[in-house]
């Protein structure tokens, strides 16, 4: 097996045409059909269903496209990894991170560190605490910020490097709103704004809520955090956010308000692979990320 006829092979399947393969990967369509049979005759079974021009993936087809990605990840990986290790300061960081952390925290991260080393890249990817747990764990990304960090995770090792408090937001109409601070209590006959479910912040509200004798009635959902303090801003709900989110950007209409009684916070910290090495990039971007948030502890300022 070669790794051509892989290639030959994703590139068809995810287009179910050898002709516009072909065209994308500037080879002769010949060559790609003969590549293509010939894995199937050394695997023993059809990856796909011919239907004239057109071909789709039979079911180990799918099974085999499956394997076959993680194979090319795998490869390219080890790739950079050598490029990586001729010369650290010239590779590319796969990081991950939640959308709590993209306005501020990350950017300020990237920005300190491209100051240092202005010629290492990046690959981003947003998502919610699961998928940023399993990405890392299936080197999908080497390295991501994450919030709580997670204790007990399989193949997961985690630092955390701050910890934020969870405030509320509230429209100025709210009865609360010329208060200093709340209690949580103070809510319970409000109808709340807050991330769908499969976010952990969801998570954090809904548990807070009941660990007080209440369930949060909600209203509205969204996966952006300015689009859920644009429903604030309207009247349509109350929400709890972390403070890092609420530091320079709070709508025309709301109020910023601590919560008292119980207070509420959750830590924020970078997770990493225990079962594989850090290439040399990401040992050189964890390693300035701790101590770049043990500084800013040290000189009492806040990302």
């Amino acid at each position: 097996m070669e790794l051509r006829q892989l290639q030959y092979f994703i590139e068809v399947a995810k287009r179910e045409h050898v002709t516009e393969a072909s065209n994308a990967l500037h080879v002769a369509q010949s060559a790609i059909s003969r590549q293509i049979s010939s894995l199937e005759d050394e695997l023993g079974v059809p990856l796909f269903h011919r239907e004239g021009r057109n071909i789709r993936l039979t079911v180990l087809g799918k099974i085999f496209l499956h394997h076959a990605e993680a194979a090319i990840r795998e490869i390219e990986k080890a790739q950079q990894v050598m490029k990586e290790y001729l010369d650290p300061e010239r590779g590319t960081i796969r990081l991950g991170f939640p959308s709590s952390l993209a306005a501020n925290t990350l950017p300020t991260i990237i920005s300190a560190f491209r100051k240092q080393h202005p010629h290492v890249g990046f690959q981003l990817r947003q998502g919610s605490y699961k998928y940023l747990i399993d990405a890392v764990r299936k080197a999908e990304i080497d390295i991501s910020l994450i919030g709580p960090v997670p204790t007990s995770e399989k193949d997961i090792d985690g630092h955390v490097l701050f910890v934020e408090r969870i405030d509320a937001l509230l429209p100025m109409t709210h009865p609360k709103a010329n208060q200093s601070t709340i209690r949580l209590s103070d809510l319970q006959q409000d109808s709340f704004v807050l991330f769908p479910t499969k976010y952990i912040l969801h998570k954090i509200v809904v548990e807070a809520c009941q660990m007080i004798g209440f369930t949060p009635k909600v209203s509205f959902e969204g996966e952006d955090i300015d689009a859920i303090k644009g429903l604030v801003a309207t009247g349509l709900g109350v929400t709890l956010l972390p403070e890092v989110t609420l530091h320079e950007n709070i709508p025309r209409g709301t109020k910023r308000i601590p919560i008292s009684e119980p207070p509420l916070k959750r830590n924020v910290g970078i997770i990493t692979p225990n079962n594989r090495k850090l290439p040399p990039s990401e040992q050189i971007f964890y390693q300035f990320v701790i101590q770049f948030f043990d500084q800013i502890y040290h000189s009492n300022q806040f990302v």
